[in-house]
């Protein structure tokens, strides 16, 4: 199969021919037909999340069912499918509760395995973690689902228990961000978007946003903004500085939803805790989305009231997705998700 890999962290990856995967006795190998281009891809790229070398990235995929293990009960071969980017193991007690993006056995294509910038990935578990794509949603759309939009959708909805009329801060206007603004709006939320990036905060504008705030200390006007502060905020960079800001932008008993990973020496950042208790304020963490989740999200979609193809910038080919995980490494050139189409 086609795929592509890199050898060493910092080197751009190079398309390459490699063996097809052996398929899991409780899982299948998914024939991708489109995956997203993202951030976590960059951190693991960058050697900030450790990953096995030789690597194959990605993990927003959509596709096809090529193969089912001897133990797969719900899926067959054609059906189509998206997966979380997080896979429980089917087994312990987290997944039987629900919670497997939280297991403590999980995979993640992309990060603990080979993932989906490749013709083929597999995936285990299938029963515990496959998501059926309705018939009419493409998948270079259905790919947004994935991860930013899948994690924004429970950041704010699960996480951050966002109501009609609430206002909702979203420092940080990238993939995850934009994703945030746009079920935010969807869910009848005033959103104020926050970045430095006149562009990025001009696409929230268009996904929903009612105000937006480009500043590097942008508490003050959050809070002016909002009539005392947000009843929810989110970090969708992962700086000590979003964090900290997010928490600052929260009213009275508000709530602050930490998305954006904190990695290595910026994984504990100083969070003003005397407004934490006096405010009793709320700091969350959100990882992900379960599947059984999904059929929530895809209401909205199938519905219309959410449109992932918003969120997509370009569409680029397996051949080019090196360099465009690269890229990231640089200023972003594109205010929307790059989606690789095979």
């Amino acid at each position: 199969m086609r795929a592509v890999q890199y050898t060493h962290t910092g080197e751009v990856p190079r398309l390459v021919d490699l063996p097809d995967p052996g398929c899991p006795d409780d899982g299948v190998l998914v024939r991708v037909g489109a995956t997203g281009v993202c951030r976590s891809d960059w951190h693991a790229w960058a050697g900030h999340d450790p990953v096995p070398l030789p690597h194959v990235p990605g993990h927003e995929l959509a596709g096809t069912v090529h193969a089912a293990g001897t133990e797969v009960r719900d899926w067959s071969v054609g059906d189509r499918v998206t997966v979380p980017f997080v896979c429980g193991c089917g087994r312990c007690a987290y997944c039987r509760a629900g919670d497997t993006h939280v297991c403590p056995d999980q995979t993640q294509p992309g990060f603990t395995g080979p993932g989906s910038f490749a013709e083929l990935v597999a995936l285990r578990a299938a029963d515990t973690n496959l998501v059926r794509l309705p018939d009419d949603l493409d998948l270079v759309t259905a790919a947004s689902l994935g991860c930013r939009l899948a994690t924004a959708f429970r950041a704010v909805v699960t996480r951050g228990r966002l109501r009609s009329g609430d206002w909702l801060a979203v420092h940080g206007c990238g993939g995850v961000g934009l994703s945030a603004v746009l079920v935010g709006a969807a869910l009848g939320a005033r959103v104020v978007a926050v970045d430095v990036s006149e562009d990025a905060l001009a696409r929230a504008a268009e996904l929903g946003a009612v105000a937006t705030v480009r500043a590097t200390d942008p508490v003050a006007e959050v809070r002016d903004l909002t009539g005392g502060g947000a009843h929810v905020s989110l970090d969708a960079v992962g700086s000590p500085a979003t964090a900290v800001a997010s928490v600052r932008s929260l009213r009275r008993r508000g709530r602050h939803v930490q998305v954006g990973l904190l990695l290595g020496d910026r994984a504990t950042p100083a969070l003003p805790m005397d407004l934490v208790v006096a405010h009793e304020l709320e700091v969350l963490g959100s990882h992900g989305m379960p599947a059984h989740q999904y059929p929530e999200l895809l209401d909205l979609v199938v519905s219309g009231r959410i449109d992932p193809g918003l969120l997509v910038g370009r569409v680029i080919g397996l051949d080019e997705a090196g360099a465009a995980l690269a890229s990231m490494s640089g200023p972003a050139t594109t205010t929307g998700m790059t989606v690789v189409r095979l």
